[in-house]
């Protein structure tokens, strides 16, 4: 049934998108999704998988850079209580602070691709800490007392009972930092410093007013994002399976 609504769910979008257009809303810049299509036929894997690839390595990184650094810190707020108050502000700072404000810095100060980099790390560290804290906080206090009770110390606590506890809330962030990280990773290459990448296309399409490749690759940005959040899921069914049914 899920699937189902899934599909009219989509169905009814591009119908909507095409009403759109062949009433020539927004001044007639919405192109008919048959256009878009065509255009994106037309254009080919020549132009859509490098920088589909570029985009998605950038995004990758900066998703194992992020949640690694989220993931560890909240482990160390666990363990170490003290520094939850200076765990859970640079948390917010990472949050609230305009990262587009930040990107030229790195850019300048580092150059390449690390702006692209940054930006998806920092767009995944917040939610994936905050859910990671939140999960290790909600271990069975009866298993911990058991632990306890034959010995056992804060390590023991932490990755018999308390990870597991957590994974159900960690692969939650996970899903929703993934799509995330593709956000960063285009809004670094639309600040300049690389050649290649879906913000790069992006931005080159609407310098050209090429309407239908820059709603084209739209499409192609969503479709990485949506895979990010796939493939996350697929490894949260295989690496803790009951998650998937928390979630049903």
């Amino acid at each position: 049934m899920k699937r189902l609504g899934g599909l009219l769910g989509v169905a009814g979008l591009i119908g909507v998108w095409a009403l759109l257009a062949a009433f020539g809303a927004a001044g007639g810049t919405i192109p008919s999704p048959w256009r878009v299509l065509h255009t994106m036929y037309s254009d080919g894997w020549a132009l859509y998988g490098p920088n589909f690839t570029i985009t998605a390595q950038g995004a990758l990184q900066g998703f194992v850079w992020g949640n690694a650094l989220a993931i560890g810190l909240a482990i160390l707020v666990l363990l170490i209580p003290p520094i939850e108050s200076l765990a859970t502000q640079l948390a917010i700072l990472s949050y609230c602070t305009p990262l587009l404000a930040l990107g030229p810095i790195i850019l300048v100060v580092f150059g390449g691709r690390t702006p692209t980099v940054f930006l998806a790390a920092m767009y995944c560290f917040f939610t994936t800490m905050v859910g990671t804290v939140t999960g290790l906080r909600s271990a069975d206090s009866t298993s911990l007392d058991l632990i306890r009770a034959y010995g056992g110390g804060r390590w023991q606590r932490l990755y018999r009972v308390q990870v597991i506890s957590a994974l159900p809330n960690t692969f939650a962030a996970l899903k929703i930092a993934a799509p995330s990280a593709v956000l960063g990773a285009i809004l670094g290459e639309y600040l300049g410093g690389v050649d290649s990448g879906i913000g790069v296309a992006l931005t080159a399409a609407q310098t050209a007013y090429n309407v239908p490749r820059t709603w084209g690759m739209a499409l192609a940005a969503a479709a990485l994002a949506g895979l990010g959040y796939a493939l996350v899921a697929g490894l949260a069914r295989l690496v803790a399976p009951w998650t998937a049914q928390e979630a049903r």
